[in-house]
């Protein structure tokens, strides 16, 4: 909260500066920001809309009974995927990652899903595509699928 206080405090210092040295440049600034915003407007409601549904479809209850401790590789798969699907905030990953394990899922499995949750965007792929374009965000969710099952293996490893 307070860290969010210090940035915003800053940003309006230097956009108060800038207004101070040319008003017609801020101004124009000011009003490219505002058309980018809107323009993605729309992405992020729908994202919100989405982030919401999976909060409420994929309870730690049910996911526990999905990548228990004795699914093996198929747990891995199936929380990679499920996670590649889910798309829930980052503070709330930890916690759930814990309320899991601690539900009788497995480290490996947990791991796919955690790592999958906040390396892989499914619902967020055409707000990808149009912003960075194709290539390169089939190329980064691809990549993320892999790191996230090289993390799982590396955890059954060194965990299990």
């Amino acid at each position: 909260m307070i860290s969010g206080v210090i940035l915003y405090s800053i940003a309006m210092i230097l956009l108060i500066l800038s207004w101070r040295k040319s008003v017609s440049r801020t101004k124009k600034v000011v009003q490219n920001a505002w058309s980018m915003f809107a323009k993605i407007m729309p992405d992020v409601m729908s994202i919100m809309l989405l982030v919401g549904l999976s909060l409420s479809v994929f309870t730690p209850s049910f996911l526990s009974s999905v990548i228990g401790e004795q699914s093996g590789w198929i747990g891995v798969v199936t929380s990679t995927i499920i996670g590649s699907i889910a798309l829930i905030p980052s503070f709330i990953v930890f916690p759930l990652g814990d309320t899991l394990v601690e539900n009788g899922a497995g480290l490996p499995q947990v791991a796919a899903f955690m790592s999958s949750l906040m390396a892989v965007g499914i619902f967020t792929l055409p707000l990808e595509r149009k912003t960075f374009g194709n290539s390169f965000a089939y190329a980064r969710n691809a990549a993320a699928i892999f790191m996230c099952l090289l993390f799982s293996l590396l955890i059954w490893v060194v965990m299990v």
